[in-house]
C-alpha cells in the first residue's frame, strides 16, 4: 500500500484495518470453502475408485482363494485345513488393509492446511501494519 502523505487520527486508522481485516476474513473463509470442496471431491474420486475395484477384485479373489485350497489339498492335506490355512492368510491381509485404509481417512486429511497457513501470514502481516500505522502516528 503506497505511503498516505496525510496524518489519520486512530479511530481512522482502527477504521480501515477493520475494514481490512473483514475483507481479509471473508476472503479466508471463502479459500477454505473452496480448499474443502477440493478435498471433498478427492476423497469421492478415491472412494469411487475403491468401489469399483472391489467389484472387480472380490470375484477374483474367491476363485483364485479356492484355486489356492485345492492347491494345498492336492498335496495331502485334508480340504479342511487347507481351507483353514488359506482362510487364516487372506484374514490377517484383510485386516491389515483395512487398517491402512482407515489410517489414510483420518480427518486431518480434510483440514484446509493452505489456507491457515496463509490466514496466519495474513495475521502477522496485520499485525505488522497496525504497528507501523501506530509508529506513524506517534511520528507525527
Amino acid at each position: 500500500m503506497p505511503y498516505d502523505s496525510r496524518v489519520r487520527s486512530i479511530p481512522e486508522l482502527f477504521t480501515d484495518v477493520l475494514a481490512q481485516v473483514t475483507t481479509l476474513l471473508r476472503k479466508e473463509g471463502q479459500l477454505a470453502r473452496a480448499e474443502i470442496t477440493e478435498n471433498l471431491g478427492k476423497l469421492a474420486i478415491g472412494l469411487g475408485f475403491i468401489v469399483g475395484a472391489a467389484v472387480l477384485l472380490i470375484p477374483g479373489l474367491v476363485v483364485l482363494l479356492q484355486a489356492a485350497v485345492i492347491g494345498i489339498a492336492a498335496y495331502g492335506l485334508a480340504t479342511g485345513w487347507a481351507a483353514l490355512i488359506v482362510g487364516g492368510v487372506v484374514l490377517l491381509l484383510g485386516i491389515a488393509l483395512f487398517a491402512l485404509g482407515v489410517r489414510r481417512l483420518r480427518t486431518d486429511t480434510m483440514i484446509p492446511k493452505r489456507t491457515i497457513h496463509q490466514f496466519q501470514r495474513d495475521v502477522s502481516f496485520a499485525k505488522e501494519q497496525v504497528r507501523d500505522q501506530d509508529d506513524l502516528h506517534r511520528a507525527a
